[in-house]
Parts: structure tokens; sequence; C-alpha cells
């Protein structure tokens, strides 16, 4: 089940907030606990064990590292086993083919090997499991000794199968301690409904232009079309994700939680380094908190500091996927980095804000080729077009009618991947005041109308982020 579906907004949705508020405030996280295990088992139900496993396993290994945590040896092989597990169960689902493939082609073997279907979201919540798991084993929170609000974290179905990745210090005292209001449900709905047209009316639309593109022998591609095609797929993905992470936000307000904010305007950033924190910011926030610092950070020498970004940038990758171009894609987003640290960095910081941007727009487009590429050679085919370098035409009929079609859409979503209609929005809301609320209100049961009447008329309806 996704967000942006019919049975989601018009069944599932309303009847769990009618159970949910109906319901004695202690029992609350119990109703958030069955609903996110039947909206996980929605489309894969034979998952549903694995993750009721993870939530008890970790639960109780949990309780075990801070029973014996004065016992630091005993604590420690709990802790260390507990990592051991989790990364393994996530290595053997989504990694497991990849390792094989690659022992294969190394050494001329045919080991056989049954691809699993992912299960949704195991990226996303192992990773907040293991935040967990850390942080009572360092002290920095307390053990969870209810078993129903630590499943209410974990599978919580308003983040559970795309992030935000919610760190367990950020939102332990709101499991228990929440209070919800009018002013935040309603601000809960109008941020869903936002994200929901950010997914139905640009990401969908915008896609199918990539859909399409990407789908063509690369030797017929133009050079025009190539590049209208990889900027349709930067608004694509950045729309389809910002775009759930809205809505994640939005029901978790609806439930009285706050989550963090995942995105601000990334492309608008005057440098890669800026980019990332602007891009995906709970994945990055994780990264740095679970793994760049405990390497050490920036307080080693320049040497330990490369490996470090080395480290952070190719587990990014493979935390995307299991395949090569992803983690070429996390290591082509390191080295930039790694130069904007060291040396780059000063550069741009003098030069004029829009040749920043450019430079910064540039290196991001040509990472989505790679992201979104089945192979590293198809990516590098690709990107020689981009740039003149494989002997096909500059412009062809084909791009002129996908520029001209696609015009005004380009310009929306050029304008809503800015804070210009954000500013706005506000000053139109604060000059009118009730009027201006109205209208607001009015807006989004438009958007509400519209993104509808595409769910019912159309079947392109991915979610990106879902494959990881």
């Amino acid at each position: 089940m996704v967000f942006s579906s019919l049975v989601f907004i018009f069944i599932f949705l309303p009847l769990t907030l009618v159970i949910y508020f109906i319901a004695p405030k202690k029992r609350r996280n119990l109703i958030l606990l069955v609903m996110s295990l039947i909206f996980y088992g929605w489309g894969e139900p034979i998952y549903i064990g694995l993750m009721i496993f993870c939530i008890i396993f970790n639960y109780l290994s949990s309780l075990f590292i801070h029973k014996y945590r004065k016992r630091k040896e005993l604590s420690k092989k709990i802790f260390v086993t507990t990592l051991v597990i989790d990364l393994g169960m996530l290595a053997f689902f989504k990694y497991l083919g990849f390792i094989i493939n690659n022992i294969n082609a190394l050494f001329g073997l045919n080991i056989y090997f049954e691809k699993l279907a992912l299960p949704v979201g195991i990226s996303f919540y192992t990773f907040q499991i293991i935040s967990y798991v850390v942080d009572v084993y360092l002290n920095k929170v307390k053990v969870q000794k209810n078993i129903i609000d630590f499943g209410a974290y974990v599978t919580m179905f308003p983040q559970l199968v795309a992030g935000p990745i919610v760190q367990y210090n950020d939102i332990f005292l709101q499991l228990k301690n929440r209070k919800e209001n009018i002013n935040q449900f309603s601000e809960g709905i109008d941020r869903f409904i936002l994200g929901l047209g950010k997914k139905v009316l640009i990401a969908n639309n915008i896609g199918m232009v990539w859909t399409i593109i990407k789908a063509t022998e690369v030797s017929r591609i133009s050079v025009i079309s190539a590049w209208i095609g990889i900027i349709a797929f930067t608004f694509q993905i950045y729309f389809d994700f910002s775009g759930y992470s809205d809505m994640a936000i939005g029901l978790g307000k609806m439930f009285g939680f706050e989550f963090i904010e995942n995105f601000n305007y990334p492309y608008i950033s005057k440098s890669v380094t800026e980019f990332w924190r602007r891009w995906h910011i709970s994945l990055g926030s994780w990264f740095r908190e679970y793994l760049y610092i405990p390497l050490g950070g920036n307080r080693v020498s320049l040497i330990m500091q490369l490996r470090n970004l080395f480290v952070v940038w190719f587990t990014t990758g493979l935390w995307h996927g299991a395949s090569w171009n992803f983690i070429f894609w996390g290591l082509y987003f390191g080295f930039f980095i790694a130069c904007e640290k060291f040396f780059l960095g000063k550069l741009l910081n003098k030069l004029p804000r829009c040749i920043s941007n450019l430079y910064t727009m540039i290196i991001v487009i040509v990472g989505w080729v790679f992201f979104d590429s089945n192979k590293l050679s198809d990516a590098l085919n690709y990107i020689k077009v981009m740039f003149g370098l494989s002997g096909n035409v500059f412009i062809d009929s084909t791009a002129k009618y996908y520029f001209h079609a696609n015009l005004i859409l380009l310009v929306i979503a050029i304008l809503c991947a800015t804070p210009i209609i954000y500013f706005f929005h506000k000053k139109f809301k604060n000059r009118f005041n009730a009027r201006g609320a109205i209208m607001m209100a009015a807006s989004r049961i438009f958007i509400l109308f519209l993104s509808t009447a595409y769910l019912v008329n159309d079947s392109f309806n991915p979610f990106l982020y879902f494959r990881f």
C-alpha cells in the first residue's frame, strides 16, 4: 500500500484515524502498532513475521544490554551480536544476490541463488532499529521497557517504508507524552495534501518523460533529448521523494508526532556539500551520527578523514542499492565532497551564486544518470550523449516535442523546487488573515480533487524510494 493510492487515502487512513482517536490514550500506541502491521503486510504479508521478529529480538537484546551494563564485556558481546544479526538480515535480503553474482563473475563459478523479494522499507527500519540499539548501549537513551511502545516506534506506518529515518532519541518522549490537538492535525492534513500534489501532479507527470526517453535506444537520442530526459528525472525524484516525506510528516502530525524535516530545497545549493545537507537530511544525519563521527570524523589526520569520507559514501551508495551503479554513485558524490572540503569549497564561496549553483546542478544531474541506470556502461553511454561525445545529433523533432509539451510543467517544477512559492504563500496568508486562510484551504481541496482525479484515471504511480 502506498500513500498516493485511493485505498489508503479514502479507506485505510480515515479508518485508522477514527479507531485511533476513539481509543483511550494509553491504547493509542497499540492501535498504531496493529494498523502499521496491517499497512506493512498489505502487499507482502509474508514479511510481517520478519517485522515482528525484528521488534521482539531488538526489544529483548536492548533489555539485556541494559541489564548487564556493568558487566561491560557481556554487554558488548550482546550489542555486537545484535548489530551483526540486524545487519545480517539486511544483507541477506538486499545484498546476498549481489555478492553471489560477483563471486560467480570473479571466480568463474555458477552458484545458483533464487532472488528474494526485498522487504519494503527494510533499509529504513533497520537503520532506525540500529540507532536505538546503539543509543541504549552508549547510555544516550533509556531502554524502552514497553514492547508496544517500541513496536510502534519501529513499525509506525507514516514513515515505515521510505522515511524520514527517525532516530529514537528524537522521538522517545513523544511515544508517551504527545498531545494531539486540532492545530497540529490541520497542519498535518495540509502537509499531506501538499505532498500528495507534489507526488501525483508533478513527479508522476514529469517522470513519464524520463521513462520514455530512458527506454529509447541510446544511439537514437539527441543531445537535447538526453538533457530533457535526465532533467525530468531530476525533478521526478525530488518531487517523488520529498512529496512522500511531506506526506509522512503530515501523517505524523495527525497522530501527534513531529518528524525531522527530510528536504530543504536541495536544488538551490551552492555546493555538493550543501546539496547533501539539504537532500535526504535524515539519512545524512544518521550516517554522520552513527558512522562518520565514530570513525573519527574531522578530528583525525587528513588521510584518515579521506578514509572516513570513502567509507561513508561507499556505504551511502550501497545503502541505496545492491549494484556497482549505486556504489559508484555514492563514491562519485564523495569525491566532490572531499574536493570541496579540502580546497574547492573556498573557490566556490568566492564565485557568484548562479555559477556555484550551476556547478552543483551539473554534478547532481550527471549523478542521477548513474543512480537510475541499470549498468555502469549504460550510464556512461548516456552521459556521452549528453556532452556530445557519441556523434548523436544535437537536436531532433523528439526533443522539440518534449520541450514544448512539458514546458509549463517544467516551469512549475522549477518554481516549486525553490522557496519562491513558499515565500508568496506565507506572505499571502499573513496579509489576508482569515480570508487568506480560507483561500489556502480551498486550494488544498482543489489539489486533493485533482490528485484524486489523476489517481482514478492513471496507472503510472511509482514511489522511487520504495525499492530501498
